[in-house]
């Protein structure tokens, strides 16, 4: 299901489509930029959901601290 884990993420991987499981860290809505900081057991990695795109941002909106992902 996964191709890497978050702490494994680096320049290499620019441009690339990647997929990520973990748990919901900590999530901030910053005047409709939703940031998630998505942990597993290497590391941590920031997802940014942009108003723009509808229905990833609807998620976003839903996910609380702690939720697998």
């Amino acid at each position: 299901m996964r191709t890497h884990y978050c702490g494994t993420l680096g320049s290499a991987l620019l441009g690339q489509s990647v997929t990520l499981c973990g748990w919901a860290h900590r999530r901030r809505d910053h005047g409709g930029v939703i940031f998630i900081d998505l942990r597993d057991r290497e590391g941590l990695a920031q997802v940014v959901s942009d108003p723009d795109r509808k229905s990833t941002f609807a998620t976003a909106e839903k996910i609380r601290n702690e939720y697998v992902l």
